[in-house]
């Protein structure tokens, strides 16, 4: 009963994890909801203008839209800024549940050439305007037919215009969405009469607004009046905005309020409503399956292999015997000699601990609700700050295998482990911010987030480093369980299945399937704007991929070593590790099959950032391949008698 009963709690608390985040009310602890009165006045904030087919955001006030006398920047964290969001006031302006029509913004009286290019190109490039109220990003309604049922989605933001034919066959001519109408979903309490924005939904139009006497403090529009709206269907005869220098064009929006039943904490649930809930599903199962297959190889070889070799081994009494011996126990004499480059491995190792300590605490909080997207570029600052102070961990690590490897300068392997992967990182990150800055990008990082990066870098980060370092050098070194012998033994020739490149090319295979249809919805959400938020399912998937990884490794390291190969330091690390190249190449094709990217700059970004992730998914990996082969080793020779 009791058995039954830790069953039925350890399926529940999967079940809670794995849960899709959407469905959950629970949000960052300090995101207060704010309550409105009748009449209360809420201002509208402005966002980076965004394009998936170039991924360079533009600021909002690069083009030629109504701007306030004073423009105030809203950025909160240094993810916000590093993600591309550069917020800001605006002149749209409401009043709580009070329903407007044909409100003005402004007119700006004649676009030049140099405002009719940005937004022509704005149009041909399919950037979409993104605004702001009370925390949640405007979006368009979408209707998605699920199984029968019309279910409701959002679509981020609004696009800036579109192209069309003005008569059948003639050219194609740009247009500019001058109106929108704003609806606003709300949440009454019915004792106190206080509201709560649930909801922020646009629907925009392109009209030629036109008037017979401009008045700037009331002015009066004959296109947009009570009787004839632009968006009503019987307005068929409301001409559109066009974009051309000379143009005059007035800005204008309606605000309609309708009372919901949605709550405040599930506000976001129709923002992070995924398009195929049933793949993740999917991608658990699939993860699983691979999962017992290398679980069923390795208790293989642990349970019946190993117990017999060592049986075998242990019952070796004679001299003739043991001069027979056969597998890996013939390397024992060499299995911990050194490897080439010992101080490097000793980096990449202390680097991948840095890495897994960081995903893995940053996952813990993201799947607790702390990581929610109503805190922009939460979870950024989160991975930031969490690198940042794993690299005590990262100097304890490097330095314990440092001394292991009975090497003395210390110094120089911290200096290697603090600035290595970090440097690489910041060096590629500075040399494409030029690239953006010089397209005149909202995503340029500015000088300061740059004095920002470079002050935990070398404020916090190295000083870690060093921390740990002096602890895991200080410490003794671990005491191998055989000793080395002075000669290498040489080694004999392997058949070609066992050689490096094969056996480390198949082993990255297993690791990559484990997280491939994951890393499609991550790709979509860094690249198409959409948010990704089910870190539960992302979290087990995680896991998956660290048992798998360590299991990969240690079949191909038992493997290798009946083959009388000793070699199995770094090769252990990119058994594991080659699951990056796979990645990279995975990311590739998503580029070409899903993205309409065709500008240089974007290209060399997307690569640039994929080919970076890729390096440290190589580091991570590798990092779990060598720890677990190498408690393997020690574990496998420490379980025989060795003369």
């Amino acid at each position: 009963m009791a058995h039954v009963t830790r069953l039925a709690a350890l399926a529940a608390l999967v079940l809670a994890i794995a849960a899709p985040a959407a469905t959950s009310a629970f949000y960052l602890p300090g995101v207060a909801p704010q309550d409105y009165a009748r009449d209360d006045l809420v201002n509208f904030k402005v966002n980076s203008i965004t394009s998936a087919k170039t991924a360079l955001p533009i600021e909002y006030y690069e083009l030629p839209y109504c701007q306030p006398d004073t423009i105030i920047s809203s950025a909160e964290n240094l993810g916000e800024v590093l993600r591309g969001d550069r917020i800001f006031n605006s002149l749209y302006q409401i009043q709580m549940r009070l329903d407007e029509q044909c409100k003005v913004v402004c007119k700006v009286n004649s676009l030049t050439d140099e405002q009719v290019k940005k937004l022509k190109d704005s149009v041909e490039d399919e950037y979409r305007v993104n605004m702001i109220l009370d925390n949640l990003p405007t979006a368009i309604v979408r209707i998605r037919e699920d199984d029968g049922v019309s279910v409701k989605v959002y679509e981020r933001g609004f696009p800036v215009g579109f192209k069309a034919a003005t008569e059948e066959g003639g050219e194609e001519k740009y247009f500019l969405h001058n109106h929108a109408r704003f609806t606003i979903l709300y949440h009454k309490d019915i004792e106190t009469d206080l509201a709560r924005i649930v909801g922020f939904e646009v629907e925009p139009a392109s009209v030629k607004h036109a008037y017979s006497q401009w008045d700037e403090v009331m002015p009066q529009l004959e296109t947009c009046t009570a009787d004839k709206h632009p968006l009503d269907s019987s307005s068929t005869t409301v001409m559109p905005q066009i974009i051309a220098p000379g143009e005059e064009v007035v800005f204008t929006y309606d605000v309609m309020f309708k009372m919901s039943d949605i709550r405040w904490a599930s506000r976001w649930d129709t923002y992070l409503q995924m398009m195929d809930d049933q793949i993740h599903w999917f991608s658990i199962i699939n993860s699983l399956m691979i999962l017992l297959f290398l679980s069923g190889m390795v208790a293989m070889i642990m349970v019946r292999t190993l117990r017999r070799d060592i049986s075998q081994y242990n019952q070796l009494e004679t001299v003739e015997e043991a001069q027979e011996e056969t597998g890996w126990k013939l390397v024992h004499g060499d299995v911990f000699r050194p490897p080439v480059a010992p101080g490097l491995l000793s980096v990449y190792v202390g680097t991948g601990v840095q890495l897994l300590g960081m995903t893995f605490v940053t996952m813990v909080f993201a799947v607790l609700g702390f990581l929610s997207p109503a805190n922009r570029g939460g979870l950024m600052t989160a991975m930031l700050l969490l690198f940042v102070l794993m690299g005590i961990f990262a100097g304890y690590f490097s330095g314990r295998l440092f001394k292991m490897f009975q090497l003395v300068d210390w110094k120089i392997n911290t200096l290697q482990t603090a600035f290595m992967f970090p440097g690489v990182c910041f060096i590629s990150f500075f040399l494409l911010n030029l690239l953006v800055w010089g397209q005149r990008s909202a995503g340029a990082a500015p000088f300061g987030t740059l004095c920002a990066l470079t002050l935990l870098w070398f404020g916090i980060s190295v000083p870690l480093v060093f921390v740990g370092s002096y602890f895991g050098f200080k410490k003794a070194a671990p005491e191998q369980p055989v000793r080395t012998n002075k000669i290498p033994r040489q080694v004999p020739p392997q058949p070609w299945y066992m050689t490096p490149v094969f056996s480390v090319l198949i082993g990255g295979i297993l690791p990559f399937g484990a997280v491939f249809i994951e890393l499609f919805f991550i790709l979509t959400s860094m690249w198409l704007h959409q948010v990704y938020y089910i870190f539960g399912i992302l979290f087990l998937v995680y896991v998956i991929l660290v048992i798998t990884c360590a299991e990969i490794t240690i079949v191909l390291c038992y493997f290798q070593l009946c083959s009388e190969d000793y070699h199995w330091w770094w090769r252990s690390f990119f058994t594991s590790g080659s699951s990056a190249l796979y990645m990279f190449l995975y990311s590739a094709f998503y580029f070409v099959t899903k993205l309409d990217i065709t500008k240089t700059v974007p290209s060399i970004m997307y690569f640039a950032y994929m080919g970076l992730l890729s390096y440290a998914f190589f580091i991570l990996t590798g990092t779990i391949g060598f720890a677990s082969c190498y408690l393997f080793v020690r574990a496998i020779y420490g379980s025989v008698k060795i003369d």
